[in-house]
């Protein structure tokens, strides 16, 4: 199954940023640091490029600490960017992002020349939170939904640091088959869009090989090794009642419980990919994206 999720108001966001970055000093643009690489938009790095770029791995509290390091490393070794973890609503680690913009756009500052600083990322990545924590008030909308935020808003953070807000923003057509299961399970993705069991089983599949103690420990099961993600969703609705007549096992109610406690952090710390595993996803995306693209380039009844 592929995973898209591109409504109306994203259009008129990309057409926004186009108009904006001409005159934007830092780009900032957060990503959730449980799936750091599936949380950065492809569309917003060809459209702020040239720009000096922060990348943010927001939610650091509900991702694994061992993998956050190495997302940073991956990060702060790209040029013209920084990269740093934090929980947006903490108000001191927040205030760290003024100052790394200014360590990017050195010549910015003063009233003669304000700092000017587009804020971006996918839905529901806590974009909106961390904007009320830097201007400390409400000027941004908050919810545990994705697209909240529909119109681009301009906050002063000081008398010459100015920062725009968009909202947030996915993009036309996700490539990597595993991104669109993890922004779907992370809540980066309107549920309309994808079918819960199939994420469900997809993020199963995932922890039985990464994380199997925090599924026992969660759910009280057993996760010997060659236990399937099938087994482990009916064991899950089992021991949670999700049983219907007959004994059958509700499928649909179990992974709307795995979904729920991913996003609730209630399986403990996880990050969902590493930058090494991102690389290998990446990269067969782009060949079947090639394939496709290539035969439709083909004329209808020609070999191949």
């Amino acid at each position: 199954m592929a995973i898209q999720w591109f409504p109306g108001h994203m259009h008129l966001t990309k057409k926004a940023i186009q108009e904006r970055i001409k005159a934007i000093d830092v780009v900032i643009e957060l990503l959730d640091a449980r799936l750091p690489g599936s949380s950065a938009n492809p569309m917003l790095a060809e459209l702020t490029s040239g720009k000096p770029g922060l990348k943010v791995l927001n939610k650091q509290d509900l991702a694994d600490p061992a993998r956050s390091a190495l997302w940073l490393t991956h990060y702060n070794a790209l040029p013209a960017t920084r990269a740093m973890a934090l929980d947006a609503s903490e108000a001191t680690p927040a205030r760290r992002l003024i100052a790394a913009c200014h360590e990017l756009a050195p010549g910015r500052g003063g009233m003669a020349k304000p700092m000017r600083v587009l804020i971006c990322g996918i839905p529901n990545v806590g974009k909106s939170t961390l904007i009320n924590t830097l201007a400390s008030k409400r000027v941004a909308k908050t919810g545990d939904e994705a697209g909240i935020t529909k119109l681009e808003q301009r906050i002063a953070l000081a008398d010459d640091f100015y920062l725009y807000d968009t909202p947030g923003v996915l993009w036309p057509r996700i490539i990597v088959a595993r991104s669109g299961y993890n922004l779907a399970a992370s809540g980066a993705i309107g549920r309309n869009a994808f079918n819960e069991e199939e994420v469900a089983l997809a993020l199963l599949e995932y922890l039985i090989r990464h994380y199997p103690d925090a599924l026992a420990t969660r759910y009280g099961i057993a996760v010997p090794v060659g236990v399937t993600d099938e087994q482990v969703l009916e064991a899950i609705g089992r021991k949670r009642g999700a049983v219907l007549s007959g004994g059958r096992i509700n499928l649909q109610k179990a992974a709307e419980i795995v979904i729920f406690d991913l996003r609730a952090a209630n399986l403990g710390r996880i990050t969902l990919e590493t930058p090494e595993e991102f690389a290998i996803w990446l990269a067969e995306g782009q060949k079947v994206d090639a394939e496709r693209q290539l035969k439709k380039k083909k004329p209808l009844g020609s070999p191949g």
